[in-house]
C-alpha cells in the first residue's frame, strides 16, 4: 500500500472513498457513536447508523458533519482514521496524499477545519476541492473545454449548483438545503397530517421507497409505523407518493430558486451551451422520483440524473487524482502540502 492516494467524498449523510488503482472501495454513513463520558469512539459508519434513536444516556451517535461542513472536528478527526485504516489497512509506511471534497461555498475556516482533521489522522499531501467541480468530474461532463457545463449536486446537508468551463466554475450557488431537508419535511408532514412522530431514519426509508417529486396517478404506498402523537402509544398508518410530494414541495422550491438564479446569473454563450446540453444532477437526492421532471418544467431547462448520481463526487476525486499525479490538469481550490 506504499505510496497509496485516496479520493473521499465527504458528505454530510454519507461518505464514498476510492482508492488510486482500485475504484471505489466502499461507502459508509457518514455517523460516530461516542461515548460521552470517555469522548471515546464506540462505533463508525453502518453500526453507528444503527444506533441512531436507540443509545443509552451515555452514548452519542452523531453526524461530525452539518451542511456539508465541520460541525466536530476531533470526531471528524476519528471518522477520516477510519476511512484510512479500512481502505489502507492500520500499517502504513507512508501517509497517504488525498483529495477530499468540500463544498464550494465553504469559508476559510470551514477549509482549515477540514485540513487540519485529515492532517491529525495521518494523512500527507490534502487537496480540497470543490464538490460541483468534482461531481461534474465524476458525471464525465467535458468541463476542461470552453462550453458551459450545468451540474445540480444535491446532497444530505447542501445542494451546489454551478456552471463549470476551462476546469474553473463560473457561476454557482450553495444551498443548505438537500437531502436532511427533505427528511425534516417528511418528519413535519407525517405529525401534522398523520398524526405519527417518526424518526431520521424512517423519513429516509419512505423517501426513497415511495417519496416523489411530483404527484402520480399511481402512487406507491406503505405503511409507515411511528408513536402516535395523541396517545403516546405505537402507531401505523398507511403514507402513498403523493403525500411526499406534498411534503417535500417547500425544500424543492427552494433548490428550484437557486437553479434558476445561477441559470440568470450564467453569461449568454455558456447559457446556449446549457440549453443544448441541459443541466446534469448528481448526488443521493437526484435519485427522488421525478425530481428531473420537476425541475424541467419549472426551468425550462432539460435535466438529467447523471449515472450512478451518489458516486459522482467519488468518481470524481479518483479522476482528479489521476490527472493532478499525471501533471494533466491543475485544479486550484485549496491546498495544503505539510
Amino acid at each position: 500500500m506504499i505510496g497509496k492516494k485516496i479520493g473521499i467524498d465527504l458528505g454530510t449523510a454519507n461518505s464514498v472513498v476510492f482508492v488510486q488503482g482500485e475504484g471505489i472501495v466502499f461507502v459508509e454513513p457518514t455517523v460516530v457513536a461516542i461515548d460521552v463520558n470517555s469522548y471515546k469512539v464506540i462505533a463508525v459508519g453502518k453500526e453507528a447508523k444503527e444506533m441512531i434513536g436507540k443509545t443509552p444516556d451515555n452514548i452519542v451517535a452523531k453526524r461530525p458533519l452539518r451542511n456539508g461542513v465541520i460541525a466536530d472536528s476531533r470526531v471528524t478527526e476519528a471518522l477520516l482514521k477510519y476511512f484510512f485504516d479500512k481502505a489502507l489497512g492500520k500499517t502504513r509506511f507512508i501517509k497517504p496524499d488525498v483529495v477530499i471534497s468540500v463544498p464550494a461555498g465553504i469559508t476559510t475556516v470551514e477549509q482549515r477545519a477540514v485540513l487540519k482533521a485529515a492532517n491529525a489522522a495521518g494523512a500527507k499531501n490534502i487537496t480540497l476541492l470543490p464538490e460541483p467541480l468534482l461531481a461534474a468530474l465524476g458525471a464525465e461532463l467535458p468541463i476542461n473545454t470552453s462550453s458551459g457545463n450545468m451540474i445540480v449536486n444535491m446532497g444530505g446537508g447542501t445542494s451546489e449548483i454551478a456552471v463549470i468551463s476551462l476546469d474553473g466554475i463560473v457561476k454557482y450557488d450553495s444551498l443548505r438545503v438537500a437531502g436532511d431537508a427533505i427528511n425534516e419535511a417528511i418528519i413535519a408532514y407525517m405529525r401534522k397530517r398523520k398524526g405519527v412522530l417518526i424518526g431520521e431514519q424512517t423519513a429516509e426509508k419512505i423517501k426513497f421507497e415511495i417519496g416523489s417529486a411530483l404527484e402520480m396517478e399511481k402512487p406507491l404506498k406503505m405503511e409507515v409505523r411511528g408513536r402516535d402523537i395523541g396517545a403516546g402509544v405505537p402507531k401505523a398508518v398507511m403514507a402513498d407518493s403523493n403525500d411526499i410530494a406534498q411534503a417535500v414541495k417547500m425544500p424543492l422550491r427552494k433548490i428550484i430558486q437557486s437553479i434558476k438564479g445561477v441559470l440568470e446569473q450564467t453569461p449568454p454563450e455558456l447559457s446556449a451551451d446549457i440549453i443544448d446540453r441541459g443541466m446534469v444532477m448528481s448526488g443521493g437526492t437526484a435519485k427522488l422520483r421525478n425530481l428531473d421532471r420537476l425541475i424541467s418544467k419549472a426551468t425550462g431547462v432539460p435535466a438529467h440524473v447523471a449515472n450512478e448520481p451518489i458516486f459522482c463526487v467519488a468518481k470524481g476525486t479518483g479522476i482528479a487524482l489521476e490527472l493532478i499525479v499525471s501533471g494533466q490538469r491543475i485544479f486550484v481550490f485549496e491546498k495544503n502540502l505539510s
